[in-house]
Parts: structure tokens; C-alpha cells; sequence
């Protein structure tokens, strides 16, 4: 694959990619045509083909795809064959409904530190994992490998803390806060915006709804 400039949009459908090839597996699918799984993702299959074209294929002409071999190449690509370890910042509803999800752990990232300023929630467990107030975390992450920290904190003190973070040598961060982040060279992030997500939502709905004639 070299140097080759891959685009944002074909990064963003690898995960849903692997989603289904997983779920192939599960169903002992053995092999798949690009047209088979254009029509379970509803991407059109020149649109897979050329995806799959910018890491070299992986497809046989007249036989199509190796549906494990191709789960397990996206895996590679995505870095899923590696142990990630993660930390939480932020103990509230959303910081706790994430250490609560598993499937993270099936995908390699493991959930190590969970981390807020509420004196109330130290030492309260959340699968195991106690509750560290903030005062800890510097100590913690030199003790501890951490590759990604996932930030479920106010807007306000999102880019301070993610700040800190890099500092500490964390080169990923997942943040929840409603506020971009921009980090220095060398630390990656994505922002996840739950409100603006729902907002496209509404867009649709409301798209939809004058189509109908209710609008």
C-alpha cells in the first residue's frame, strides 16, 4: 500500500465493512460476491470494489471475497489485531454506559482506568474497575500503558484535560465533549457529537415527513 493517500469517506465504511463480514461469519458464510454484499450494506459494488481496490483487493475474479480472509485483512488494516488499552475520563451516565459496553474488550480494547472529580463516585466499581478520582491519573497512566483515553467530560474542560492527556504521552483520544478538539502533531483524535448526530436525524425525519405530505 506504500505512501498511498487513503480518503477519509473509505476509512469511515471499513468499520461497517467488518461489522458485516462479521456477521457473515457468524451465519458460516464462507465466500462472498461484491454484488451479494452490495446488497446486505446497500452500497453499490463497483463503490466496494474500489474501496477494497486501495489495499489491494483481496478479491478473485469469478470466486469474489474469502469472507474470513477479508474480516481478518480489515481487522489488520483497522489495527484490530493489536491490544489497546483505554481509559475513561469522565464517571457519569455516558462515562458508565461505556465501561459498561463489553464489546469493546471482543475489539481489543481493553478497559483499564475509569476517572472523575465527584469524591462520591471514588472507589465505586463499574465492572470491576474502581472509580480513581482525577488527583490519580497522572501517576496511573506513568504506571500504566494507556494508548487511547475517551473523554466523557463537559465541553469546558475537554481540551485541557485532553491537553494533560497528550502530555502524559496518550496519543489517541475518543472525546464525547460537545466541542472540537484540536491536539498538537502527533495525537489523534475523534470527536464524537451525539447532539449533531441527532440533529441529521431530525433533518431526515423532517425530509421525510414533507415527501409524505405532512409538512
Amino acid at each position: 500500500m506504500g505512501d498511498k493517500v487513503i480518503s477519509l469517506a473509505v476509512i469511515r465504511r471499513l468499520p461497517r465493512y467488518y461489522r458485516y463480514l462479521g456477521e457473515l461469519l457468524e451465519n458460516d458464510v464462507v465466500r462472498i460476491s461484491s454484488k451479494e454484499l452490495s446488497e446486505r450494506m446497500h452500497v453499490t459494488a463497483s463503490q466496494i470494489r474500489q474501496d477494497l481496490n486501495n489495499f489491494g483487493g483481496f478479491g478473485q475474479q469469478g470466486y469474489g471475497y474469502n469472507v474470513e480472509y477479508l474480516y481478518t485483512e480489515i481487522g489488520k488494516i483497522l489495527g484490530l489485531d493489536q491490544q489497546y488499552n483505554m481509559i475513561i475520563v469522565g464517571a457519569g451516565n455516558l462515562g458508565q454506559a461505556l465501561a459498561n459496553y463489553g464489546d469493546f474488550e471482543r475489539r481489543g480494547f481493553v478497559l483499564s482506568g475509569i476517572f472523575d472529580v465527584n469524591p462520591r463516585l471514588e472507589g465505586v466499581a463499574i465492572r470491576g474497575i474502581p472509580v480513581r478520582m482525577m488527583d490519580e491519573l497522572e501517576e496511573f497512566i506513568q504506571n500504566n500503558p494507556v494508548h487511547i483515553a475517551a473523554l466523557t467530560i463537559p465541553k469546558t474542560k475537554a481540551l485541557q484535560v485532553a491537553q494533560d492527556l497528550a502530555g502524559l504521552g496518550v496519543k489517541a483520544i475518543w472525546n464525547f465533549a460537545s466541542t472540537d478538539l484540536h491536539l498538537p502533531e502527533g495525537v489523534v483524535s475523534q470527536n464524537v457529537h451525539l447532539a449533531e448526530s441527532l440533529m441529521q436525524l431530525s433533518y431526515s425525519l423532517r425530509n421525510l415527513e414533507r415527501e409524505e405530505g405532512k409538512l
